[in-house]
């Protein structure tokens, strides 16, 4: 998720609050030899440990999707997306990440897009721009092989060798700690747009075939990049792919902070008034 956006706490998958505050708050929910659970106490114990990080996700999920209407159509790409890119690991990636359901997880999609659309309305790109990210990027595929190490000095050590003619599949089965593919020289196969995180992707994009990169660090440590082939892909033409181009051209073009400040005044025009005196400083900066 980018900086840019607001994550709460996604407790509300424990229980939802409002369904806790009926009338009558007497009703018991739990029975014990040492005494019973009410509505009422369950609700305030809720409220006490919760209270503020639930109301912040409702209120800013109802702000933020009413200010910026998101089809399901854009939920059901950008989850199809998402289940492309975990694979197999989809699920427990869901139940990790505290989501109850398929559906639980669209809703929060919906409300990242939500935010998305007024961090990207900070930007703007030229005509140019995004026929040329189509053509060079959007278009092509890569095939390419890296070495992954922990640190830079280590990244360092194996570039001096590379470029003193020592062979990268060797170096790679010496020196990777991506034991899926240091066995095979570091291939990583074929990838296009989106496969790979953001930093190692621009920096492959960058380079020419056979080049070989300089230490390029990502969340996983420092990667050595060598790019092996250019491959055209399948892509619809630029009419069709326009607004995902654009998408992608924008975010790597947002500013974090202007991001930020547009997602405040979003908060901040909606006119929040809390009316539970023991949450009214949920939202106060």
């Amino acid at each position: 998720m980018k900086k840019w956006l607001i994550t709460v706490a996604s407790v509300s998958t424990l229980i939802g609050l409002s369904a806790c505050s009926s009338n009558d708050s007497n009703e018991t929910i739990a029975e014990t030899k040492a005494g019973n659970v009410t509505k009422d106490e369950f609700y305030e114990e809720l409220k006490d440990k919760y209270g503020d990080q639930v109301l912040q996700e409702l209120v800013y999920k109802k702000v933020f999707t009413d200010q910026y209407k998101v089809s399901d159509k854009e939920v059901d790409k950008r989850l199809d997306e998402t289940k492309a890119n975990l694979g197999d690991n989809f699920e427990s990636a869901l139940a990790q990440n505290g989501y109850a359901n398929e559906d639980d997880f669209k809703e929060e999609l919906k409300y990242q897009l939500a935010q998305e659309k007024a961090a990207l309305e900070t930007v703007d790109v030229t005509e140019d721009e995004l026929k040329d990210y189509y053509e060079n990027k959007y278009t092509i595929n890569l095939k390419a092989r890296h070495i992954l190490v922990a640190d830079e000095e280590t990244a360092k050590e194996v570039k001096g060798k590379l470029d003193k003619g020592e062979k990268f599949a060797d170096l790679a089965k010496e020196y990777s700690t991506d034991e899926a593919s240091k066995e095979q020289g570091g291939d990583l196969g074929e990838f296009g747009v989106g496969k790979m995180v953001p930093a190692f992707e621009d920096a492959a994009y960058k380079l020419k075939v056979d080049e070989i990169s300089e230490p390029v660090q990502s969340d996983y440590g420092f990667h050595i990049i060598q790019v092996t082939e250019r491959v055209k892909n399948d892509s619809p033409s630029f009419e069709d792919a326009k607004a995902d181009v654009e998408r992608s051209v924008k975010t790597a073009k947002v500013d974090s902070a202007k991001a930020q400040e547009a997602i405040q005044k979003v908060i901040d025009d909606a006119k929040i008034e809390v009316k539970d005196k023991d949450l009214e400083g949920t939202f106060k900066q």
